[in-house]
């Protein structure tokens, strides 16, 4: 791999990946056999860890389709030679029908005047095949998607338009844990959907985990970079419902210190400062911040790992720098050789991770914000069985290994040329 241009980076094991996307597609199996589509959902960045290495990744694996929220995502996939189905899960802008329709991208339908314009709008300027459509239906998130009453309709115009497919009908569980919520929403979905001729699905990860029903299709996010919903766990962050399937982080986020000084006591650390030295102490600056997604809530509340020991991170966050207190790490003083995990298992104490859930808690946020806040300025290193084969970095993407290995590059390599072809 090219050397990183600064010491601070991500590491996906893509191993976890796939052996999450193995986990779900068994656990599928075992509820309804064998035809179940599994089709994880990489919107965001997939959720921080990197859109088109991951959905290589995933084609490789085996994954049925994937999930976007955006058309550019769906683009962006594309021109990375992603031939996966792909579904759009908000609705599109009229206008760019036509180009969805040509690039075989899905996109979601969830009203009957924006279903109306997008049929005028392909009428206008017609695809050279038609545009494959899914119906969301509303069925308790109060987000989006055509009220469960007037499903059907809908479903019968789009299904009769030749400007369009009808190929699947879709919701969204508020609540997943919520077993009456739940049922109260699959109870509006069956009713909406009991004469639907075409795929149905309502499961992501929260839904899957809960033992709600799959139907013909899961749609696992979170889950496939192994994370658990927030909401299937006690505050100590132990899972209190479902299935338990043993899922893999696969995130981790490292850094070695730009600099690291003798301090005396009473000395002021970052902004403000929040935070003074007690004692004499030894600092190191790690250089990421606030700019790389590591925000200033969690100032002087997280912790790192070095050499297998927890060590407090201190004084106010700052847009490209976070200090941590090193004075009681044992053994020869910590130097800028030294790697730092903020996200992740050191390899020395790998039983005592630092968790997604744990910064979450101390941001007083969610899991799925931990991970897909996570700056695109951060480079992403890639493995497989503990090798680098992949890095991303604002200025280019190298993908190492056989053509097989990365489904969708033409070659074994792609130059930070074409990879800014791919990133209009």
């Amino acid at each position: 791999m090219p050397p990183l241009a600064r010491t601070a980076w991500l590491e996906i094991d893509l191993d976890a990946i796939a052996a999450n996307l193995g986990a779900i597609r068994r656990a599928v199996e075992r509820m309804s056999g064998p035809s179940v589509r599994v089709e994880p959902v990489v919107k965001a960045d997939a959720y921080g860890h990197g859109l088109v290495p991951v959905a290589l990744a995933l084609e490789r694996d085996g994954a049925d389709g994937l999930g976007v929220a955006t058309l550019d995502e769906a683009l962006e996939l594309r021109a990375a030679r992603v031939s996966l189905p792909l579904l759009v899960l908000y609705p599109v802008p009229r206008e760019l029908a036509t180009i969805a329709a040509e690039q075989s991208i899905t996109v979601t339908v969830g009203d009957a005047d924006a279903a109306a314009e997008l049929l005028e709008a392909l009428r206008r300027r017609p695809a050279d095949r038609p545009l494959r459509v899914q119906l969301e239906v509303e069925t308790g998130l109060g987000r989006g998607g055509v009220a469960a009453a007037d499903a059907a309709a809908l479903a019968t115009l789009l299904g009769a338009a030749p400007e369009v497919e009808l190929v699947g009908i879709w919701s969204h569980l508020q609540a997943p844990a919520d077993a009456a919520l739940t049922g109260r929403q699959v109870d509006r979905f069956e009713a909406a959907t009991s004469n639907a001729a075409t795929p149905r699905h309502l499961s992501a990860s929260g839904g899957l985990l809960a033992g709600a029903p799959v139907y013909e299709a899961v749609r696992p996010g979170l889950a496939i970079y192994g994370i658990d919903p927030d909401d299937l766990l006690d505050p100590e962050g132990r899972q209190t419902v479902g299935l338990d399937l043993e899922l893999r982080p696969a995130m981790s986020l490292r850094a070695r210190p730009v600099r690291v000084a003798e301090l005396p006591a009473g000395w002021g650390v970052s902004y403000g400062p929040s935070w003074r030295t007690e004692r004499p102490s030894r600092i190191a600056t790690l250089p990421l911040g606030y700019g790389d997604g590591w925000p200033r809530e969690a100032s002087n509340r997280a912790d790192a790992l070095v050499r297998g020991r927890r060590v407090p991170l201190v004084g106010t966050v700052a847009m490209d720098a976070v200090m941590a207190d090193v004075t009681d790490i044992p053994g020869p003083p910590v130097t800028t050789d030294d790697v730092f995990t903020l996200l992740g298992a050191d390899e020395r104490s790998p039983a005592a991770p630092i968790g997604v859930h744990e910064l979450a808690r101390a941001r007083n946020t969610i899991a799925w914000e931990v991970t897909t806040s996570m700056s695109a300025r951060l480079g992403r290193v890639y493995y497989r069985a503990a090798v680098p084969v992949g890095l991303r970095t604002l200025s280019a993407l190298a993908l190492a290994g056989p053509r097989e290995t990365w489904p969708g590059s033409s070659s074994g390599t792609a130059t930070s040329a074409s990879w800014r072809s791919t990133r209009s």
